[in-house]
């Protein structure tokens, strides 16, 4: 009689449908595990778990910038990556709040540019800014809380007013004596 185990039949099957590693799929084969979606898998802190895939991402190598002696003139190690939101496999309400990023490396277009020179290889300039714009979609993947404006309590206001008044009266001995 054969053994089966019943969990690696579900890595197996999480690794062929989502095209994640084993790991990551024996990290969610609990039994509160969500479905399996390569866009809507819940990360750390309930997030969204967005990925960029990379053929989305346009990639093209130039000269980095700085000192560096001959090497930097000739070999071109640098990366810049430009990636289109708008047209990009990432779900609308992401899509949204990065358009609405106030960052200076996206366009008016709707492109994320990025330059990575940070390394002397050009793999490792290319995967620091693929790391890079994942940790921008990253950071627009949690929906933002809804403020709910609360009323203080009756003792805080209270305690409130009663320092005021202490300060008030500490300033008001500082002036002049009045003249009876």
């Amino acid at each position: 009689m054969v053994a089966t185990n019943p969990g690696a039949d579900k890595v197996a099957a999480a690794v062929s449908r989502v095209g994640i590693s084993a790991r990551q799929a024996v990290l969610l084969q609990g039994e509160r595990a969500a479905p399996l979606r390569p866009w809507r898998r819940r990360g750390q802190n309930g997030r969204m778990s967005t990925t960029v895939s990379p053929d989305e991402v346009q990639m093209s190598a130039i000269r980095a910038q700085g000192a560096g002696g001959q090497n930097v003139n000739k070999v071109s190690s640098a990366v810049h990556l430009r990636f289109d939101v708008r047209a990009s496999s990432l779900p609308e309400p992401v899509k949204q709040r990065l358009l609405a990023l106030n960052d200076q490396r996206l366009t008016d277009e709707g492109v994320v540019v990025i330059k990575a020179q940070q390394f002397r290889s050009q793999d490792m300039n290319r995967a620091d800014a693929l790391a890079r714009l994942q940790a921008l979609v990253d950071s627009v993947a949690t929906t933002p809380r809804v403020r709910r404006p609360t009323k203080p309590t009756r003792a805080s206001t209270r305690r409130r007013l009663e320092g005021k008044s202490v300060r008030s009266a500490t300033k008001a001995l500082r002036g002049k004596p009045h003249a009876d």
